[in-house]
């Protein structure tokens, strides 16, 4: 294929197709949903893209994008007066855009090279490893991707010091081991693969389950190519999304623009730039400075992890224990200091989301569970802040009475349900479970009514070049990118490089259907072979909505509790056994339909920021999968040979650490859907409001639009239903603290500094945030080696760590 030689200069026809998509301030004209940057007297920040912007040329295409740099001077001038000043395709890119990314590009830097495929093959392996064994401890150590993406930047220069430039000549192909200098492109290339690759995967929990509950051994190949299958399934869905949430600037995807940021300053820091090495600086020392005070919440002071100032003044009153404690109670007035409970997040989302999420807590924990243990909201007050099932007289059900097994099959006990009674869920699980459908279907509602104007745009766009270049007259002419339908500067950089074909894309979705449906058909994972397609549909159902709020408020909805509703309806009627896997089997095709597709559209964003070929990004999620997967493999049997009885709860291990807890409440939630059934479930008259979250999904957005169409100055589009309902569903167990953290880090980096101290935060906002992650989660990894990896070892109790309660909280 052609590069393009587009290099449209056309102006933008309005302000907002120059704007941002983050904040809180002006929305949209379309009714779209996004919500842009206030542009008002806030300077254009020098932080590296001017630099960028000011060099002669721009790779862009074939041909070159002269800039003048007389256009550039930037002077004490006011936003919109700057926007006139910058060359337009340059105008077009949302403002926190321009100041994260650079806008130049050389084509010819050697990309996949050998230093990318060994580097690869370092930081996959460790990573998939311990992602998997993470799933069956109660405490576990992180493998972050901030960390491959640092440390391999480093071994990269080392490797390009040390290998000798020497071509090697293979019969099919041949390559240099050392093309050249270490390129940043390298570096975004291993992180991406690893991020692919160095992760757990979720067909380990149906093959554990089978194991582990019902000695079901899973074939090694099977289990191989069904892991495999269902991630590349993912992937595959990207295309459906691709066209429009990709390569339009509105949609800025927060956490691809954070490692982009990472990336750009290692480069700065490379080229000896003074900013570039004080951002570095900066970044290395919030590490360090995480890392140390990571220790203190996580082992040394335990109490700072939950500050529940309620319990201080009253440390032996149930009632002033219960609203104040973050770790068993309300967790009113609790502030946590511990970076577990705040996370990157609220550095990266726009304010309007926190500002909802906090409102969602405020409401589950502040309003609804009060009522519930007071009032007259529940009938059933007995395990208010537990995820598990219950006899009608509070006690622990005992589900696996409700098992008959018969060789392979098992039945469900109908006997044994009369005896005992129906579930009942604790208030919270309730409604837990009630705003998660609400999410699901929101999700769809929302876009059809706040996001349809964007996605037919961008529909529209694509379509109308696509057959301009199909009805050419010109027969050379070639639709090479799509990125040659958008006229901003990062888009014409990308039209340089050719697109991933979308037939790669169906052949891939080709491949893993032939294989899943074989491995179905033939009575293999435990699902009938026609819920395969169903799992199909729904994924290709939520792939968009789901990715566009994702886009544009870094918010993503767990899907988890509908898809089993979905499965638990189709099965319920049906005779012969019923496996309690086959659930956490469908669970994981339907969501890795939508968690890969977004997995595979965040990195193609990144590698749209860095201006890396799409198909080298295309094959580097490949190569990740390839090898990540049979390592994940490796980490299930090991675990469940040399643990089996721990994780079973045959013997409770010494050392608290092998419980594989979510393993047995993903098995406790199939013995709800899949043997129960749906229907006995919300039979009851506690359980029956349950299933009217759809309703509310489906109606709630349209009475916020409605009240957006009458009052538009009321900015009631920022009211997200699903963002809402997705938080409502997120409070597990009875964990509360942290919420409070959330909004005050929230105000102060997206509010404060984002709105008034705009220059400081462009430098250093998105690099703190990695940088707190990554001192997070180096300092769990080493408290991991030191004092659980081996024998455990537990801090000494004092004032500040009560053996008791950590929280002072002695009443609870």
């Amino acid at each position: 294929m052609g590069f393009s030689l587009f290099l449209s200069k056309d102006k933008p026809q309005n302000k907002r197709d120059r704007s941002s998509a983050l904040d809180s301030e002006a929305i949209n004209d379309t009714d779209g949903g996004i919500v842009e940057l206030n542009q008002t007297n806030q300077e254009f920040n020098s932080n590296g893209s001017i630099d960028s912007l000011k060099k002669n040329t721009v790779h862009s295409t074939n041909d070159f994008v002269e800039l003048d740099e007389t256009e550039l001077e930037i002077s004490e001038l006011d936003d919109e007066a700057l926007v006139e000043k910058l060359p337009p395709d340059v105008a077009e890119l949302p403002k926190i855009v321009r100041e994260s990314v650079t806008l130049d590009d050389d084509p010819t830097i050697p990309v996949f090279t050998f230093r990318y495929i060994l580097l690869s093959l370092i930081f996959i392996p460790p990573g998939a490893f311990i992602d998997t064994l993470n799933s069956y401890r109660t405490t576990s150590a992180a493998y972050s991707i901030f960390f491959v993406q640092v440390t391999s930047h480093y071994l990269g220069k080392l490797l390009a010091r040390v290998l000798p430039n020497k071509e090697i000549n293979c019969y099919f192909f041949k390559f240099n081991l050392n093309p050249g200098p270490w390129s940043i492109k390298e570096n975004v290339l291993v992180t991406l693969t690893a991020a692919s690759g160095a992760t757990s995967n979720q067909g380990t929990t149906a093959i554990s389950i089978a194991d582990l509950f019902y000695n079901d051994v899973t074939n090694p190949a099977v289990a191989l190519f069904f892991m495999w299958c269902i991630n590349l399934t993912g992937f595959s869905f990207a295309a459906i999304a691709r066209n429009f949430l990709l390569y339009d600037p509105k949609f800025i995807w927060p956490k691809a623009l954070m490692q982009s940021s990472l990336f750009n300053s290692m480069k700065r820091a490379d080229s000896n730039k003074v900013e570039g090495s004080k951002q570095m600086k900066v970044f290395f020392y919030a590490i360090l400075g995480m890392c140390i005070w990571t220790f203190f919440p996580e082992f040394i002071f335990p109490m700072t992890s939950s500050l529940a100032f309620l319990c201080w003044v009253a440390p032996r009153n149930s009632v002033a224990n219960f609203i104040g404690s973050g770790m068993g109670g309300m967790g009113f007035l609790n502030i946590s200091l511990d970076w577990s409970n705040i996370t990157s997040s609220v550095m990266l989302s726009p304010y309007w989301t926190l500002c909802i999420q906090f409102a969602a807590f405020v409401l589950s924990c502040w309003v609804l569970i009060p009522a519930v243990k007071w009032g007259n909201l529940s009938s059933f007050k007995a395990g208010l802040m537990s995820n598990r099932l219950f006899t009608a007289e509070g006690k622990a059900y005992p589900t696996t009475d409700l098992m008959i097994r018969e060789g392979k099959h098992i039945y469900f006990n109908e006997t044994a349900y009369e005896i005992h009674g129906p579930l009942h869920m604790g208030a919270q699980q309730a409604w837990t479970i009630f705003f998660d459908y609400a999410a699901y279907v929101s999700a769809i509602t929302w876009i059809a009514l706040f996001g349809r104007d964007d996605i037919l745009q961008a529909w529209r766009k694509f379509k109308s070049r696509y057959w301009e270049v199909k009805n050419s007259e010109n027969s050379t002419e070639k639709f090479t990118s799509v990125s040659e339908i958008y006229t901003d500067r990062l888009n014409k950089i990308q039209s340089a490089y050719p697109d991933v074909p979308l037939w790669w894309y169906g052949a891939l979705f080709a491949v893993t259907f032939v294989v899943l449906i074989t491995i179905f058909a033939t009575g293999h994972m435990f699902i009938p072979w026609y819920t395969y397609l169903v799992a199909l549909g729904f994924g290709v159902l939520i792939v968009v909505p789901l990715g566009y709020l994702y886009a544009i408020s870094n918010f993503e909805v767990a899907i988890g509790a509908f898809n089993e509703l979905i499965f638990g309806l189709m099965i319920q009627g049906k005779a012969g056994g019923k496996h309690p896997a086959s659930a956490s089997s469908y669970g994981a095709i339907a969501g890795d339909a939508w968690y890969f597709a977004r997995n595979m559209l965040q990195d193609q964003k990144i590698g749209h920021y860095m201006h890396i070929n799409p198909r080298h990004v295309f094959w580097s999620q490949l190569i990740g999968q390839l090898f990540g997967v049979p390592f994940n493999y490796l980490a299930l049997r090991w675990a469940i040979d040399t643990k089996r009885d721990y994780l079973n709860g045959t013997v409770t291990d010494p050392l608290r650490q092998w419980s594989a807890q979510s393993i047995q409440n993903y098995n406790t939630m199939a013995v709800q859907y899949v043997l129960l059934g749906p229907t006995r479930l919300f039979s009851t008259a506690y359980n029956k409001p349950i299933p009217f979250g759809f309703l509310f999904g489906a109606v709630a957005p349209v009475v916020i639009y409605g009240l957006h169409r009458l009052f538009p100055r009321a900015k009631f589009n920022l009211w997200n239903v699903t963002v809402f309902s997705a938080a409502m569903s997120g409070f597990y167990g009875n964990l509360s603290t942290g919420n409070i953290s959330k909004i005050i880090v929230g105000t102060i980096s997206m509010f404060y500094f984002f709105r008034y101290r705009h220059k400081v935060w462009a430098k250093y906002n998105f690099l703190l945030a990695a940088a707190f992650d990554t001192g997070l989660n180096l300092a769990i990894l080493l408290i991991f080696i030191f004092f659980s990896a081996g024998k455990r070892t537990t801090m000494p109790h004092w004032w500040g760590n009560n053996a008791e309660s950590v929280e002072r909280c002695f009443a609870l």
